[in-house]
């Protein structure tokens, strides 16, 4: 059933401060008789293949993998895969495999990442076994965090050092849509619980700037290096990273220079709008605004939040109102607490993060600034798909 010689490969984590490889993933192969090497991660999915034969083939791999770490650079980690259906086989009061391993090969066991590679299993034995690897000084990661809704679960029962994105999901975000910002939805709450974030499956430029964006520490992916049998040398990668940081900086930068330019143009209209506003004339004397292609739509809000005017939207037919959303209260969303927090005196324009919008499906942004002594507030609704 299982041909071949086990032994592992290492692909490189390359921390995303220094460009160095700061850890490898220990992942299965069997050398073939020609000595072409192929990956054990069909064998696992197999259900011909008796579970005691893969649990052997696990520890095999796993064996060879503590057998080597003493030849890569002592500040290295090393991360192992563990599989919970494994963890479901113990006896509550059984030795567990892994540490014995890691002390016959002299291996300290801070230096060892374990990796939950799955769903299922039972949720209080394995946060019994990680509670014990922990104890001992190994840190937890898991791995496809996002892949399914059990995940969630896992993050509040076993506390985890390291939350590994699913690699299908990451790369899908890095195109943009929606599974972006699930994605650095999902960063946002790792880094809120103090997990540091691997971004695995990175194969692109775009991919790389996304998990740049996400604020991942380690990043792993054919873009630097496939697994290999050999070591690379720490600084392998660093010139090569430190010049695709540089590009996603500058990239950052000039989406910046926008922003910066886009904040002038909304000083230059919020005056326009609320010259407008503050001489009550009729909508028919309200200009064509062509030098503002990203405006979406206007209205006012009195200082508690409550909408006094309808939304105003240029239309192929000119400016229409949009009567909806009148005596509606917006004083809950971010933007308008902001301002609220500032004070009204100040006068001072203020733009909200990137939001989608719930009428429109569109990505917005909303400048906001009062007028009229305070008693009123123009707020400005921008289309954000150009930045």
């Amino acid at each position: 059933m299982i041909d071949g010689q086990p032994l592992a490969c290492f692909q490189p984590f390359i921390d995303t401060a220094t460009g160095r490889i700061a850890g490898v993933e220990a992942l299965g192969r069997l050398r073939q008789a020609d000595g072409q090497l192929t990956s054990v991660g069909p064998l696992f999915a197999d259900s011909r293949i008796p579970a005691a034969a893969l649990r052997r083939l696990d520890r095999q791999i796993r064996d060879h993998a503590l057998s080597r770490l003493h030849q890569a650079p002592a500040d290295w980690f090393l991360s192992l895969n563990m599989s919970p259906r494994w963890v479901n086989r113990l006896r509550p009061d059984q030795d567990l495999p892994s540490l014995k391993q890691m002390a016959r090969h002299g291996v300290d066991p801070q230096r060892i990442v374990y990796e939950i590679t799955e769903l299922g299993g039972d949720i209080q034995r394995l946060a019994d076994v990680v509670a014990r690897y922990r104890r001992a000084g190994a840190r937890i990661a898991i791995d496809d965090f996002g892949a399914g809704y059990s995940q969630l679960d896992r993050v509040l029962a076993l506390q985890p050092d390291i939350l590994k994105l699913d690699m299908r999901l990451f790369q899908a975000a890095a195109l943009g849509g929606p599974s972006s910002d699930v994605v650095k939805a999902l960063a946002q709450m790792a880094e809120k619980t103090g997990c540091w974030i691997i971004a695995e499956g990175v194969e692109t430029d775009a991919q790389l700037n996304f998990a740049l964006e996400c604020g991942s520490r380690y990043v792993q992916g054919f873009l630097f290096a496939r697994a290999q049998e050999d070591f690379f040398a720490t600084d392998a990668f660093v010139e090569r990273f430190a010049e695709l940081r540089h590009r996603y900086v500058q990239q950052k930068l000039l989406e910046r220079g926008r922003l910066m330019l886009m904040r002038q143009q909304l000083g230059e209209l919020m005056g326009i709008l609320q010259d407008w506003a503050q001489a009550r004339a009729p909508l028919s004397a309200l200009p064509r605004l062509d030098a503002f292609p990203w405006l979406l739509r206007f209205y006012q809000c009195d200082r508690h939040g409550t909408q006094l005017t309808p939304n105003l939207e240029w239309g192929p037919h000119g400016w229409k109102a949009d009567n909806r959303y009148l005596g509606h209260n917006w004083s809950w969303r971010p933007y308008f607490y902001h301002l609220l927090a500032e004070g009204w005196e100040e006068r001072r324009l203020t733009l909200s993060n990137t939001y989608r919008d719930a009428t429109s499906n569109q990505y917005c942004l909303t400048a906001g600034q009062f007028f009229a002594n305070g008693e009123r507030l123009l707020l400005i609704d921008i289309d954000a798909a150009g930045l």
